[in-house]
């Protein structure tokens, strides 16, 4: 295969698509040929217009459960909202057969919020953004039978 590198300084979302298909499938043929990649979503709805206004994504696979994105909006704050959106991913990956949960974070605040709800540090960046640290957090959900 003939081939060269490109810089794509402003990527199309498609590139992105393709470079995790194939590491997927790479990973799915190299590590478990049965891995099951499935996304969910918890949202916040507007009761008046059904719109949604935040909510928790995220996606289950090797066993893991991994929260990519949660956002409560600012007039919906400190209500247990985002506790809530995580005892129902949470909820959700055991019933998918996911034994723990990792996520991270740049928001001390929230920090603070996932340590109260058993999640513990792992890992972090420093200065990242500088002057400030993203924090790495996993938490067991269910007992190991082994």
């Amino acid at each position: 295969m003939n081939f060269h590198l490109e810089l794509l300084p402003k990527p199309h979302s498609i590139v992105r698509q393709i470079i995790r298909n194939g590491l997927t499938d790479f990973n799915r043929n190299a590590f478990m040929p049965d891995l099951k990649t499935e996304d969910l979503a918890v949202v916040i709805r507007a009761v008046d217009s059904k719109t949604i206004v935040g909510g928790l994504w995220a996606h289950t696979s090797w066993e893991w459960l991994t929260i990519e994105l949660i956002f409560v909006p600012e007039s919906l704050r400190k209500q247990g909202i985002a506790r809530n959106l995580i005892a129902m991913a949470e909820e959700e990956a055991v019933e998918r057969g996911c034994h723990s949960a990792w996520l991270d974070t740049l928001n001390s605040e929230a920090l603070a919020l996932y340590e109260r709800l058993g999640y513990e540090r792992f890992g972090e960046l420093k200065d990242f953004p500088k002057g400030s640290s993203r924090f790495f957090l996993q938490k067991k959900l269910a007992a190991d039978p082994f």
